[in-house]
This record gives structure tokens, sequence and C-alpha cells, in this order.
């Protein structure tokens, strides 16, 4: 089973990337999300996070989000911490999602696919990029944000320049239609390069 990376800054268009390869039959992993669900139910995650942070860190029984996001917050430390807490916990549930999937490839969609390290289990990495402005502009208007913390979290990602140097395959998410093509054909290229 080939693992694809699909990654790229905040507000780039990573899910509806990734919805498009869907639409192909590609089975998607977005690590967010399974990460999300792991720190409210895995009760290692939980006892880690409560040492490290305190017993905030979980309200009314699941993970205090607004807590959490204010201690990594222009925290680096306090992120890498968290980071080696969860990450490692998702790499394995990860591996056993890929062993019940039965198609030619799977896409593991991360936003930190490179700073975690995560790159080093795909066989092909796809960077999705968009125009800073418009990255900014798609989240103010999806979350409930502010440009300040808009410009920390695209401070602690890499950036795009550096991303696509270690890319295989680039796709610019500017117009629907545009992205859609772009898909088509990196899907094409990752079935004739694994055939």
């Amino acid at each position: 089973m080939k693992i694809i990376g699909l990654t790229g800054g905040i507000g780039s268009g990573k899910t509806t990337v990734a919805k498009q390869f869907n639409a192909l039959g590609i089975p998607i992993y977005i690590a967010d999300d399974e990460a999300k669900k792991l720190m409210n139910h895995s009760k290692i995650i939980r006892r880690k996070l409560v040492a490290l942070f305190g017993e905030d860190a979980y309200k009314n029984n699941s993970l205090n989000r607004p807590f959490l996001a204010n201690k990594i917050f222009n925290n680096s430390v306090n992120l890498e911490k968290m980071n080696a807490i969860v990450h490692p916990k998702v790499a394995s549930h990860f591996k056993k999602w890929v062993n019940k999937q039965a198609a030619p490839y799977v896409l593991k969609e991360s936003a930190i696919l490179f700073e975690n390290g995560a790159y080093k289990q795909c066989d092909f990495i796809i960077t999705v990029t968009a125009p800073i402005e418009l990255r900014k502009a798609r989240l103010l208007q999806r979350d409930d944000t502010t440009l300040e913390k808009i410009q920390a979290i695209i401070n602690n990602q890499w950036s795009d320049e550096a991303k696509i140097e270690k890319s295989d395959f680039v796709i610019i998410n500017k117009e629907l239609e545009q992205t859609k093509q772009q898909v088509q054909l990196t899907h094409n290229k990752i079935v004739n390069l694994i055939a």
C-alpha cells in the first residue's frame, strides 16, 4: 500500500483537495481529525496532557480546546511537548487504518507533515498552496479567529517554499475547477508511478 502525504499551510484548502481525491476512490486519513478524536478518547493521552497542562486540559469530560490553544499559542516548547504526546499515538492509529484499506494508495492529510517528521513514512508528497491573502480570507470566513492567531499558526508551519522543495507534486488551490483538474492529473500520475 503506497502512502501519499497531503500537506499545505493553514487555509490552503487541503480538505477541499482531499475530498476530490476521495471522490476518485482514494481513502483519506485526516491526521488532525484523528488526533482530536484520540485526544478525547485515549486514556494515555489524557493522563499525559493533564500531567503537562493541569486538570483544566479537559472540561466536562472532553478536551478543553480553548485552554490548550492558549497554552500552545506562541509557545513552541509547549507545542512540541504536546505533539510528542499526541503524534506517536496518531502514527500507530494510522498504521492500523492503512492495513484495512483496499485501494492503489491512501492519502494522509496533515498540516504539519514535515514539521512532525511524518513525511518520512510517505512514498510521495503533495503540497497544496494558495496565495497567503486568499488563505487568510478563507480562515477569517471559516473560523472564529483573528489575523493575529492566523499569523501565529502560519509562523509555526513551514513556508510553502520549504514544503514545495520536498514535495513530489504541487496543487495550487485558487479556483475550484482548476483544482479539480490538478487533482485528476496528480491522481493519474501517481497511479502510473505505482503501477
